[in-house]
């Protein structure tokens, strides 16, 4: 009977390899083999033999490494786990800016005013392209279409007088717009496509590519950018028209887009490859069959349908769901065009005024048969400035970032779990489906006003929010602004929870104080200073839905600019009266304020000072 042999596994390193070998050729073999100086065959192979295994024990080690995120070394490694992870980084970061539009239009006579003649406002097409006066490589974008005879509190369209004539009278206005601009070069390739292919995939070599912008095939049919290709639907931007939705339209002015959700067969998803080339995978839909053909639908099954297909005998194979449309068709007979931004890095963070150039993109006039001489005059006037510089413009993510974001990036994987994750979700609403400025969630408390099913559903929560009009006071949301929001939380809320979205009330709130101020300071100098501290203290966008006001904080604010010796008196006081622009909900300021901290209502509301020009009132008093 062979003798049994003890063999340890523990040994990774060529001298634990080499040690141990040598102790089991000396206790399974001594009088075999006894000569293992340094010039001996012996060691020569048992070294080899060591050598080969501290090789393996490395690459082994390396592949078990590079299959957690927390341990990756090597870039693809990095890519692929973070998308695995929901992450989907970046090789170049590009600039933003605001971009300021300006045109003007003739003035015209209507039911006896003066007005704008709107025939002459121009609309630039989507795409637009502007460039840089101080360095020419460097170009922005304007991805949405810019329509100066569209306006709202999402875009609105400032008018006022350009010049006047004789009579004193406007004989031009100006029009200005403002558009988000991201820096890149705008560039197309095409791609033919014959047979289709399961998962077929494509390449652009390219360096710095920012994003997609659109891919279109031959029959202008758009394939869709979709996260992971077993997501049939995207928010699809409709124009808020009377003929999209006859409920809705009225509120076109605050919210100029509604939001659906639309299937798209023709989807692609994208990945960044270790040299920054950029893959485009899309679907396995190759048969021209149903595919209940491919696979069995469940739903009609026990119909007993008159001349219907039986398919209860037939044996069918799992993976052919795999060739259905699932998971989206692969492009096949056609040329697909795709259009991709390029550039970003640190370069494009350009300085304030140098936007200025329009590189390309198509204006037109919203009315025809106009007069040549003007038309001319008109588009001359077109202008572009950036009164702000670019900022955001920087490297894409090293293998750390990549490390880090995509372990941020797992826990939620864009699911609202949390009420902070619905609150930052509600904020992230794009704004041309509607402005949502403040938002407050709460658990649903109480049976007044829920349905029948929410009664019963312990995650049922009551969001509150607030939307803001064009001079940037809050305002209640109107009901389309609601309905987009519904639609947009619902591709990222759990299966389990009920949302109800409600309004928050606004109170409005003044604040009258008197002061005593030191010798040899200018009085109204002092008095300017504490209401440009006010301003800013209760500047709007830094409070929040429930949040109450600690009346000694304001008292501090006071207090501290220079000059001011005692803040005798402050008082806050309720603004209310629609027709006085402010909310129409009276409150009890007195009856709210428990030591020296004014509370909101129970029904969630927030504290604003509308007017802060009119609302702060100061006086110096001298005892």
């Amino acid at each position: 009977m062979a003798e049994s042999k003890q063999i340890q596994y523990l040994n990774k390193d060529f001298d634990g390899f080499k040690q141990k070998l040598l102790e089991f050729a000396q206790v399974y073999y001594p009088e075999t083999y006894n000569d293992f100086s340094e010039t001996s065959a012996g060691l020569m192979l048992i070294e080899m033999a060591s050598y080969v295994g501290d090789v393996l024990a490395y690459y082994g080690d390396n592949q078990i490494q590079e299959n957690f995120l927390e341990f990756a070394k090597q870039r693809n490694s990095l890519l692929a786990l973070a998308y695995n992870h929901g992450y989907f980084p970046q090789v170049t970061n590009a600039a933003t800016v605001d971009v300021d539009i300006y045109q003007t239009v003739p003035a015209t006579t209507a039911g006896g005013s003066v007005q704008p003649d709107w025939n002459y406002a121009m609309i630039l097409s989507e795409g637009a392209q502007l460039q840089s006066s101080n360095n020419t490589s460097v170009f922005f974008y304007i991805e949405n279409k810019v329509d100066f005879t569209i306006s709202g509190s999402a875009d609105p369209t400032d008018v006022s007088v350009y010049s006047i004539d004789g009579a004193n009278q406007p004989n031009f206005y100006l029009l200005k717009k403002k558009a988000k601009a991201t820096a890149g070069t705008l560039k197309t390739k095409t791609f033919t496509f014959t047979t289709p292919q399961r998962f077929s995939t494509v390449e652009i070599e390219d360096t710095n590519i920012i994003e997609i912008v659109k891919v279109t095939d031959s029959d202008s049919q758009r394939w869709y950018e979709v996260p992971y290709l077993a997501q049939e639907t995207i928010f699809d931007p409709v124009t808020n028209t009377a003929a999209n939705d006859p409920q809705l339209h009225q509120y076109n002015g605050t919210t100029p887009y509604l939001l659906k959700i639309k299937k798209v067969p023709r989807r692609f998803i994208k990945r960044f490859k270790q040299n920054n080339t950029l893959e485009i995978q899309f679907g396995p839909g190759v048969s021209s069959n149903p595919d209940e053909i491919i696979t069995p639908n469940s739903d009609n099954i026990g119909l007993g349908l008159p001349y219907g297909t039986d398919k209860l005998t037939t044996a069918w194979d799992p993976a052919n769901f795999l060739y259905t449309k699932t998971y989206g068709l692969a492009p096949s007979n056609t040329t697909l065009t795709v259009e991709y931004l390029v550039g970003g890095g640190a370069t494009s963070n350009i300085t304030a005024q140098s936007l200025t150039i329009l590189s390309s993109g198509t204006v037109t006039f919203f009315g025809s048969n106009l007069d040549g001489t003007l038309q001319s005059t008109v588009r001359n006037s077109l202008a572009f400035t950036n009164n702000k510089p670019a900022i955001g413009g920087g490297d894409g993510d090293t293998n750390e970032d990549i490390r880090r974001k995509a372990i941020a990036q797992y826990p939620t994987q864009l699911r609202t779990v949390t009420k902070d994750d619905y609150a930052i979700r509600s904020l992230s609403l794009p704004s041309k489906f509607g402005k949502v400025s403040k938002v407050y969630v709460s658990q649903e408390d109480g049976k007044r006003d829920r349905s029948f099913e929410e009664r019963y559903d312990t995650n049922a929560l009551a969001m509150y929010i607030l939307s803001s009009n064009s001079q940037g006071n809050l305002t209640v949301a109107d009901p389309a602004l609601k309905q987009n929001l519904k639609t947009f939380l619902n591709e990222y809320r759990m299966l389990t929870d009920a949302l109800r979205i409600k309004d928050a009330f606004v109170i409005n709130i003044g604040v009258d104080f008197d002061i005593i101020i030191q010798p040899n300071y200018n009085n109204k100098l002092v008095i300017n200073n504490c209401i440009n501290s006010l301003k800013d203290y209760f500047d709007i966008d830094k409070w929040q839905i429930n949040q109450p006001i600690l009346i000694n904080n304001v008292r501090n604010v006071i207090d501290n600019v220079e000059g001011v010796q005692t803040v005798k008196k402050l008082q806050i006081v309720n603004k209310v009266g629609e027709s006085l622009g402010y909310s129409k909900y009276a409150y009890d300021i007195k009856g709210s304020t428990i030591n020296e901290i004014l509370y909101p209502s129970l029904d969630p509301s927030i504290f604003e000072l509308r007017d802060p020009d009119t609302d702060i009132q100061g006086r110096r008093v001298t005892n």
